[in-house]
């Protein structure tokens, strides 16, 4: 018995797709035809259906039309195309948890219009943007010193967002990274890292620094982020 050979409508209507989407697939090159009748209509074999289910199963899994066409000329190994189709995908999603934690925010405090804009440009930093910025905040703070102390101090200052933040964790980190780019709170903190060393614990303009709530926010903020209990303020710096 010879194979079926199917119209492009007859496709249409064990597939579900459109008659225009199975042309326009047939027009690229992604569905074949096995044979044409006598007035030039296409026709298509038994293995145009699962085709068919394959590719739109790959392009409702975010794949393009290019990628998909390669796979199925066997150019392209299917296990490889989902594993890295599958990393840009946990990139996305990183991308729209941190958006919906914004947006968690805004609804919660209630913003102008430039602080959505902030908050939302310091959400979406990278892991690599945000670590630069971090870096250069306690390079300020810290570059050049020699006490042994700092760099262990410095790693404790670090914040670290994690890959789903908390709506608290992510309005944390907007405070902060608002902090670290403050001028006047970098001079607080230099001078508060330099005279760590040097004053007696009972200079009383150095306890004044060290008592600045600033200094305080930072490290509340700090520990939201990372997920730890609320800090003992009175640690320096």
């Amino acid at each position: 018995m010879d194979d079926p050979r199917y119209s492009i409508g007859e496709l249409s209507r064990r597939t579900g797709l459109t008659v225009k989407t199975i042309r326009f697939y047939s027009d690229r090159g992604i569905l074949a035809p096995s044979g044409r009748t006598a007035s030039g209509h296409r026709r298509y074999g038994v293995d145009a259906l699962a085709r068919l289910e394959l590719v739109r199963t790959l392009r409702e899994l975010g794949l393009d039309l290019a990628t998909i066409r390669k796979v199925l000329e066997s150019e392209a190994a299917l296990p490889d195309v989902a594993e890295a189709h599958l990393r840009a995908l946990e990139a996305q999603i990183h991308v729209l948890r941190l958006r919906h934690a914004v947006l968690k925010a805004v609804t919660r405090r209630g913003t102008t219009p430039e602080e959505i804009t902030l908050m939302h440009d310091l959400a979406k930093l990278t892991e690599e943007e945000r670590r630069r910025l971090i870096d250069d905040f306690l390079d300020a703070v810290f570059g050049g010193l020699e006490h042994p102390g700092f760099a262990g101090i410095a790693r404790s200052m670090t914040p670290e967002l994690p890959e789903s933040p908390a709506v608290e964790q992510v309005d944390a980190w907007v405070e902060l990274a608002g902090l670290t780019r403050d001028p006047d709170f970098r001079a607080l903190m230099r001078r508060l890292a330099e005279g760590y060393d040097a004053a007696p614990r009972r200079d009383l303009p150095w306890l004044d620094i060290a008592d600045d709530p600033r200094r305080e926010r930072y490290l509340e903020l700090l520990a939201v982020i990372n997920g730890w209990a609320a800090p003992d303020q009175r640690r320096v710096p």
